[in-house]
């Protein structure tokens, strides 16, 4: 079978995403020697594809976003309603395509489609795009999971949306969830002194790993750390990790408002095996999105030891099971109450250690890869006439 896994408009540096579409990738050219590749990409995600085996290929197009061919098929496409891409996709020799970013980029090809559907944030917490990142999303969300032959979701829940918020059939919905690095693992203690030198840890902390979205939920973090610093049960700090995303000005004076300069730290993005050391030295990681597709940092968090006290909300009980702490993440009350009941309960933090790395087990890139590849053959079977 001839598989085309569709990455035209992916970008590195796009978090979760990047970290599933890496992975399988890596996966799937370990298992999977009979089939063959194609991956089809921009010429500024080359170099963050690690695509080396003698079945896969890589076919490049100047589709980047803001180029020129780029910018020029948007203008055709509102012109004439045709999309450029089309013609240059339209022959290839392939029976099974893979749209892995949530969307058919661009539909209407003659391929069997296989879809990966990460999350419809924008059903549930539309104030947070602006009217023509919302309009973008809406039409092209539901135009793409309504045409593709078969969707892959990266949890039960991103699965029930799309029965309950764009009426698709449970049928045509496989649920492949994501997996957890082995860079994520319990390190030995005489490899954490370099990384407490060189992010100069001098007390206990808890950390969260987010990019500055707003439904991180930033905001209601901090406000919990206020509370637990002012009511004096809490002497340790917060450490923030992630993506920018243009707030770190607005992160900093929120930070400064609520006087937590001294107890909260934002050290940007980090390198992933920096992040994995700092799971190792963290009393727990907080996690308090309001809406995740999967929740990746709770699995690598509970693969590196580290205890997860984390919000109640969409995919994330999915993920942590019966071995994180929730709260209500629309509570500064509720998350600080459930970070300083954790803070200063040891039994439960050994609890959750422990119980949290039988859970991370559950979750691996080798699973999606071969459940994945269990898609492209009953679609590429039913195209094959097999």
């Amino acid at each position: 079978m001839r598989i085309a896994i569709n990455l035209i408009g992916y970008t590195p540096g796009c978090g979760g995403v990047e970290t599933y579409v890496t992975n399988l990738l890596i996966e799937l050219q370990k298992i999977n020697f009979e089939n063959q590749y194609i991956v089809l990409c921009n010429e500024d995600a080359v170099s963050s594809l690690n695509v080396h085996a003698a079945n896969f290929s890589l076919k490049v197009y100047s589709y980047q976003e803001y180029s020129a061919r780029w910018i020029m098929r948007g203008l055709i496409k509102r012109i004439s309603g045709f999309d450029t891409l089309c013609r240059e996709l339209d022959n290839l020799p392939v029976d099974v395509m893979h749209h892995p970013l949530t969307v058919l980029n661009p539909p209407g090809l003659p391929y069997p489609s296989v879809l990966t559907f990460h999350d419809m944030q924008q059903e549930f917490y539309p104030e947070f795009f602006s009217r023509s990142e919302l309009d973008t999303r809406r039409k092209s969300y539901l135009s793409s999971v309504h045409e593709a032959d078969a969707i892959i979701t990266v949890s039960e829940h991103a699965g029930a949306c799309l029965i309950e918020k764009y009426g698709i059939d449970a049928g045509k919905i496989h649920v492949v969830h994501s997996g957890c690095g082995d860079e994520f693992c319990i390190r030995d203690v005489s490899t954490l002194s370099e990384i407490i030198a060189k992010y100069a840890i001098d007390r206990p902390f808890i950390m969260y790993p987010a990019a500055l979205w707003p439904h991180k939920n930033h905001q209601r973090l901090l406000e919990a750390v206020k509370i637990l610093v002012d009511s004096g049960v809490f002497d340790g700090s917060l450490l923030l990790t992630g993506a920018p995303m243009d707030a770190e000005t607005k992160l900093m004076k929120v930070i400064s408002r609520l006087g937590l300069l001294s107890r909260v730290r934002w050290l940007g993005y980090l390198p992933k095996e920096d992040l994995s050391y700092l799971y190792n030295l963290a009393r727990f990681m907080v996690f308090p999105s309001l809406f995740e597709g999967f929740g990746l940092p709770v699995v690598e968090a509970m693969a590196s030891g580290c205890p997860v006290i984390c919000s109640e909300s969409s995919s994330i009980p999915e993920v942590g099971g019966e071995a994180a702490l929730y709260f209500n993440p629309l509570s500064s009350e509720d998350i600080a109450e459930k970070i300083a009941f954790a803070w200063n309960d040891e039994n439960l933090i050994n609890r959750l250690k422990v119980i949290g790395l039988a859970q991370a087990s559950k979750f691996s890139w080798a699973e999606s890869a071969k459940k994945t590849m269990d898609v492209y053959r009953l679609l590429g079977d039913v195209h094959l006439g097999s």
